[in-house]
């Protein structure tokens, strides 16, 4: 299994919409056959324009699949992160 987590901020004024996308983006990802996992979290009232998204993926094939998906070009790559202002990624392996 494959564990990514990347962390998003966001203008302000930008986070509801952000929040749409990612709704969308998960309802499409957990469609993926190799998708094991896909939660999102968005900060609380002191960070409303940060967001936490912690995927579970079968291995690497699967992740690389996520990425051509067609959902994942739009609603990721075109949509979410040319709004965001930093973006921090982990790509790794659970810990047993």
């Amino acid at each position: 299994m494959l564990i990514n987590a990347v962390t998003y901020t966001f203008p302000e004024d930008k986070a509801d919409e952000v929040a749409r996308l990612l709704h969308e983006l998960r309802a499409a990802s957990l469609r993926e056959d190799g998708c094991l996992g896909f939660d999102v979290c968005r900060g609380d009232a002191d960070s409303p324009g940060t967001f936490a998204l912690f995927e579970k993926w079968r291995d690497q094939a699967a992740l690389d699949a996520h990425y051509a998906s067609e959902h994942f070009v739009r609603l990721g790559a075109n949509g979410i992160r040319p709004l965001a202002t930093s973006r921090h990624a982990l790509k790794g392996t659970p810990v047993e």
